[in-house]
């Protein structure tokens, strides 16, 4: 929004019907005289203690020989420099501040900044969040995000998400991250896809490995399922959940974690139904999802496969390829091959097997972090 230029100084309509008086040697019982108002009615005006209404704008622009709008708009100008510059007007533009750099309200339900009723200490309190120092001072998030052509992100929300995560991670104790330990650690990881209930290990096999790996539930309008980013030069792998199902837990994190394998350097904030794909993202997409099924394997069970696909045929190739049979249900889906609202059961929950990673809104951190001691 580009900002008005506010004038230094605003006269008040007294001081403009005062020249006019010495124009005309004139004293202000004269004016009530003309006027047929009483004298101390005139001087209230020219005080600035009594406002003009539109019947005094209407004789004063008869005895001037003005227009009402004039005299009208001298007094609408006066009033409301007077509310700008009262102190209550400037509470009102510091809030307005505070809420264009930071959904506030939500905020304050998640716990994540105080509820307070004091705006110094709700001024404070945002700040800190967001880790800066004024009001002025531009939100800054050294980040490549990604957009869905669908829906637009709110920026403000976003902003907030990722600080929460980076409150989380930094405090948490880690060994240093190697990338080539990551690399060598991956066919495990990837072994945990066979079992559902093995998503539970996998915050406990990032964080040796020195990822940090946090849950955060995604904010209103941030259409996040998961970044990574990092915390004092250590990676951190964060999911929201926003889709509560075990394909799109694991397609996330594999995606997230091959940015890191394939050494992509920045932020990245991701968005599973995501249309605009970058290069870098398309390379992730692709491992992932190479990793997630075999390529070459998972082409020939589509091909040779009779349609429409049998919970009987998926679940033998999910078995085959030790993996469980919602990640193929998932993939099928996504690309159309099979109906949203068939093999649901297969589609298992993620959250109730990271309930205690899952950030619980306490305050600073949340009593699952491993702290630093």
């Amino acid at each position: 929004m580009k900002e008005t230029r506010k004038p230094v100084r605003v006269s008040p309509p007294g001081r403009i019907i005062s020249a006019e008086l010495e124009t005309r040697d004139w004293t202000q019982k004269d004016l009530a005289q003309i006027m047929d108002r009483p004298e101390q009615m005139v001087n209230e005006i020219i005080r600035g203690k009594k406002q003009i209404t539109s019947d005094t704008a209407l004789e004063l622009a008869e005895v001037f020989g003005t227009s009402p709008a004039f005299w009208a708009n001298l007094e609408a100008n006066y009033r409301l420099h007077l509310a700008g510059a009262s102190q209550h007007g400037k509470d009102i533009s510091r809030r307005s501040r505070l809420y264009s750099l930071a959904p506030v309200r939500e905020l304050q339900k998640r716990g994540w900044i105080p509820r307070a009723s004091d705006l110094e200490e709700l001024e404070a309190a945002v700040l800190a969040f967001l880790r800066q120092t004024s009001l002025d001072q531009t939100p800054a998030l050294a980040a490549s995000f990604r957009r869905s052509t669908a829906r637009m992100a709110d920026d403000r929300a976003v902003l907030a998400w990722v600080r929460r995560v980076e409150a989380l991670a930094v405090e948490q104790c880690l060994p240093s991250f190697d990338q080539q330990k990551l690399v060598e650690a991956l066919p495990g990881i990837i072994e945990l896809t066979a079992l559902g209930s093995s998503i539970s290990a996998v915050p406990d096999a990032l964080l040796s490995l020195g990822i940090h790996f946090v849950v955060v539930p995604h904010l209103a309008q941030t259409y996040i399922d998961g970044a990574v980013l990092r915390v004092a030069d250590a990676p951190v792998v964060a999911v929201s959940l926003r889709y509560d199902r075990i394909d799109s837990f694991w397609f996330t994190l594999m995606h997230e974690l091959a940015h890191l394998v394939l050494g992509h350097e920045g932020t990245y904030v991701d968005s599973f139904d995501d249309r605009a794909r970058t290069k870098n993202e398309r390379q992730a997409d692709k491992t992932a999802s190479d990793w997630l099924l075999d390529p070459v394997a998972y082409g020939a069970f589509v091909e040779s496969t009779p349609r429409p696909f049998s919970l009987r045929s998926i679940e033998d190739f999910a078995r085959r390829q030790s993996r469980h049979p919602g990640l193929v249900v998932g993939r099928l889906q996504h690309e159309g091959l099979a109906e949203w609202t068939h093999f649901r059961k297969t589609l298992v929950n993620a959250r109730p097997l990271l309930l205690e990673w899952i950030d619980t809104a306490v305050g600073p951190g949340s009593p699952h972090m491993t702290a630093c001691t």
